[in-house]
C-alpha cells in the first residue's frame, strides 16, 4: 500500500508544482515552467477537448480530489479493524470494569 500511495502522491506533486511555478510565471529560467508554455499546454488541451481552456483546471481539481477519496477510502476500507480500535481506545469504549477499578485505586493511593 506505501508503493500505491507514493505512486499516487508523486504525480500529483509534480502536477501541482509545475502548475503554481508556471501559473506565477516562477521559471528559474527552465521553459517548461514559463508562462507562455503554461497557456500553450491548456490552449492545446482545450482544443483537443473541446472546451474553453480555462475550464480545464478546475475539472482537473475535481479529477483529484475524486481519485483521492476513492484511494484513501480503499485504505480505510484495508485498515478499518485498526482505525475502529483506535477509534474505540479514543473515546475510552475498550476499557473492561476492573481496568477502571484499578486506575481509580491507583489514583486515590497517591502520595
Amino acid at each position: 500500500m506505501k508503493w500505491i500511495l507514493i505512486l499516487w502522491a508523486l504525480p500529483l506533486t509534480l502536477l501541482g508544482s509545475w502548475y503554481w511555478l508556471s501559473y506565477y510565471d516562477i521559471n528559474f529560467g527552465y521553459l517548461i515552467l514559463t508562462r507562455q508554455l503554461h497557456d500553450l499546454v491548456f490552449e492545446i488541451y482545450g482544443q483537443v477537448l473541446g472546451i474553453p481552456p480555462q475550464d480545464i483546471p478546475p475539472l482537473v481539481l475535481k479529477a483529484v480530489i475524486i481519485d483521492s477519496l476513492a484511494l484513501f477510502s480503499i485504505l480505510a476500507f484495508r485498515r478499518r479493524k485498526k482505525i475502529a480500535a483506535a477509534y474505540r481506545r479514543w473515546k475510552g469504549w475498550d476499557q473492561s470494569p476492573e481496568a477502571d477499578l484499578l486506575i481509580d485505586d491507583n489514583l486515590s493511593r497517591a502520595p
